[in-house]
């Protein structure tokens, strides 16, 4: 139990960056993680051993974020970045580009959303970004692959053509 203790905690860290670049909000992110993890300390006898920890706790979090998606969101506001203490300041530049990539991230559709930031981000590959989401590999492609263009040209400033046709 020590180690499958230890084993969960080590995770935080991927779980955060994560959360972050799937909500676009700090706050929202840090309450996303410590739901994961505290559904995870109650299910982790559950927890298969020799499984993968991490694509099981991404797992929940998935599980998570889709709940809260159906439930009506409570209005925040977020604090300044003088009270939030941040440690080191990117240049102006880099601010602006990130500011900019994760304004485009939260444009992509949530299931694209996902998909791109569990490949590039956390570094699964497509089979265990499959399992996560409970989707067949050849939807975590395709989704991919639009969400690698559709970001593109978002970054380029070219508002992509939806492919969704209103029917009346």
């Amino acid at each position: 139990m020590q180690d499958d203790s230890a084993s969960l905690t080590a995770c935080i860290p991927r779980l955060r960056r994560y959360a972050r670049a799937l909500l676009g909000d700090r706050a929202g992110a840090d309450d996303l993680v410590q739901d994961t993890m505290e559904r995870g300390w109650h299910k982790l006898p559950s927890w298969r051993r020799g499984g993968d920890m991490r694509a099981w706790l991404f797992g929940i979090m998935h599980n998570l974020h889709v709940d809260r998606l159906r439930q009506p969101a409570l209005h925040t506001v977020e604090l300044s970045e003088e009270l939030q203490g941040s440690l080191s300041a990117p240049a102006a530049g880099d601010r602006l580009e990130i500011r900019d990539m994760q304004a485009a991230l939260q444009l992509l559709p949530a299931e694209q959303r996902e998909v791109l930031l569990l490949v590039a981000l956390e570094d699964m590959s497509y089979e265990e970004v499959a399992a996560v989401l409970n989707i067949p590999p050849g939807t975590v492609m395709s989704r991919l692959s639009r969400a690698r263009e559709r970001l593109r040209l978002l970054m380029l400033g070219q508002a992509p053509i939806s492919t969704l046709k209103v029917v009346k």
